[in-house]
């Protein structure tokens, strides 16, 4: 028997490094073609970038295929790389803080105060998850200009619209495992609603507060097509901004390119890394009765 169960664990560690080399493939293959020239990477794209030149015999020696950071210093002027940075930052860092903020009250409102109306307005929250972006992005174009909102401070209050059905989904959960007796106590002892949220129910939501955080900040930091039809050429961010490497007649300067989407994807991965310990707490949080709750 115990035979058995180390065959399957090792069957199972196997496979499991299977196929963390597939899904780590395709960003070593980009980090590997960002080092690259341009002509190498359609004619070679699985190959190292080597440092000698090649000889061919007849047909000549080419140069060599390693192109050192060139692929990065043009690719950073071409598409002015550090302005879309800021702006993507701006979005990203402000849109997670408005969600989080707002939908979290909203679940505790929800999920406390208990009529008709919050069941009503749960409900339509929910029901905006199932609805698909492409099924509202004419219509909301539209009302992007109508109210100004197509600048990187405008686009926050959509980035917040539609971010807050599965925010507030997953806060509500998580309040309704959280004792009442800990808000009327705060109550009793001189807390008004905001006072008793921000210094009991907050705190005690940061499991999934940080779940919630990291999931939006995925979504807004890689969202191309929103931006896009918001904002446009005006105020590119980083996923589009990588657009502009694509020339006249389809021709696309692949080196920088690859060169751009290793900048773009390092801070989300980093940032992913650091965080990546909280998702699984904040799923299963709701699950825990022995919480901790902080005291005021």
């Amino acid at each position: 028997m115990l035979k058995k169960r180390k065959t399957a664990n090792v069957i199972i560690t196997i496979l499991l490094i299977a196929l963390s080399c597939m899904f780590i493939a395709p960003i070593l293959i980009v980090l590997m073609n960002s080092f690259k020239g341009k002509l190498f990477i359609s004619d070679q794209p699985f190959t190292f970038p080597t440092f000698a030149k090649q000889d061919l015999g007849e047909a000549g020696i080419q140069p060599k295929t390693f192109v050192g950071f060139k692929n990065y210093i043009n690719g950073v002027e071409k598409i002015h790389f550090f302005d879309a940075l800021g702006r993507s930052v701006f979005i990203t860092v402000f849109a997670v803080i408005l969600i989080v903020l707002f939908t979290s009250m909203t679940a505790w409102f929800i999920t406390r105060v208990k009529n008709h109306y919050t069941s009503t307005l749960y409900y339509l929250f929910v029901f905006s998850m199932v609805i698909p972006f492409q099924m509202v992005m004419y219509a909301m174009t539209k009302v992007a200009d109508v109210l100004h909102l197509s600048n990187p401070v405008g686009i926050l209050v959509l980035y917040l619209g539609f971010g807050a059905g599965m925010s507030v989904f997953m806060f509500s959960g998580f309040v309704k495992g959280v004792p009442i007796d800990i808000e009327e106590a705060a109550t009793i002892d001189g807390c008004n609603p905001l006072q008793c949220f921000f210094k009991i129910v907050f705190p005690v939501m940061k499991p999934t507060a940080v779940t919630v955080a990291i999931l939006n900040t995925m979504w807004v930091w890689n969202d191309y097509l929103m931006p896009y039809l918001v904002m446009g050429k005006d105020y590119p961010t980083i996923p589009i901004a990588i657009q502009y490497l694509q020339g006249g007649y389809g021709s696309i300067d692949m080196g920088a390119m690859m060169a751009m989407l290793i900048l773009a994807v390092i801070p989300i991965i980093i940032f992913y890394a650091l965080c990546q310990k909280y998702i699984i707490e904040g799923v299963v949080a709701g699950a825990v009765k022995g919480l901790k709750i902080p005291l005021p």
